[in-house]
């Protein structure tokens, strides 16, 4: 597995540590409060469906799900208004930093995101100065049981997997965004697979190789703008060297 998609690994887990749970449940609402907008029915809202799921797999309280999707529908009546804006920058090394934010004070969230990319040496550049750079897809990480996770990748290819990347019994695939639903489902239902995650990120085209001190620059630029209130998700092109990684992973 290559250090991009060992990062992204080692990321969801700490996101789900207590410590930052109810970071991770307000970031889900707001995604949720923004996903209802286009009608509170998730069998027929993709957007909202996956909110909704991606709020359960975290176990986010169903009552908190439900007054999300009161407020983004207006049911509620005390309705919230977000605009989402994506910035885009480089990090230390070169890095292309990709940052979508929901936000309601868009001078505000420049300003801290600005911020961030200056504290740690790098720079918020222009829209389109690296998005070229990523496309739109879907993301699913699993856990697999020992010895079968070859296996499981060979049959997910068939199931629509565009590509897939194993470390020891995890494995990140990865899918069009047509293919992404009906391969969650599939991967759900096998035997001996467990979906630890699944959303639609930005990926790299290709990976920037970083060495130690780039990378621990880089890690902490990505975590700091990840604690930032507005910011929902980051992506990277960085590869990460394993001896960053596991500094990293053990990081509080």
């Amino acid at each position: 597995m290559s250090g991009h998609s060992k990062w992204s690994t080692i990321k969801h887990k700490k996101a789900a540590t207590d410590a930052r749970r109810g970071q991770l449940f307000t970031k889900i609402a707001r995604e949720i409060i923004v996903a209802a907008r286009g009608g509170a029915d998730p069998e027929t809202n993709f957007r909202l469906r996956l909110a909704i799921q991606t709020g359960k797999a975290a176990n986010m309280p169903n009552d908190n799900i439900d007054r999300a999707i009161a407020k983004g529908s207006g049911t509620a009546g005390d309705g919230i208004e977000l605009e989402e804006i994506t910035y885009e920058g480089y990090g230390p090394g070169g890095t292309a930093i990709m940052v979508q934010t929901l936000t309601d004070n868009k001078n505000r969230t420049a300003s801290d995101v600005r911020q961030m990319f200056s504290r740690a040496g790098g720079t918020l550049a222009a829209a389109g100065a690296v998005s070229w750079g990523f496309s739109n897809s879907g993301v699913i990480l699993v856990e697999t049981s020992a010895g079968d996770s070859e296996e499981v990748a060979l049959e997910a290819v068939d199931m629509g997997a565009e590509d897939f990347d194993i470390e020891g019994n995890s494995i990140e695939f990865k899918a069009s965004f047509t293919d992404f639903e009906p391969l969650k489902m599939a991967l759900e239902a096998m035997d001996g697979v467990e979906v630890v995650s699944a959303d639609l990120a930005m990926v790299p085209a290709t990976l920037v190789e970083l060495d130690d001190a780039k990378a621990k620059q880089t890690l902490r630029l990505l975590d700091t703008l990840e604690e930032l209130d507005d910011v929902q998700k980051v992506f990277s092109n960085a590869d990460f060297p394993d001896e960053a990684l596991a500094e990293y992973a053990e990081a509080d």
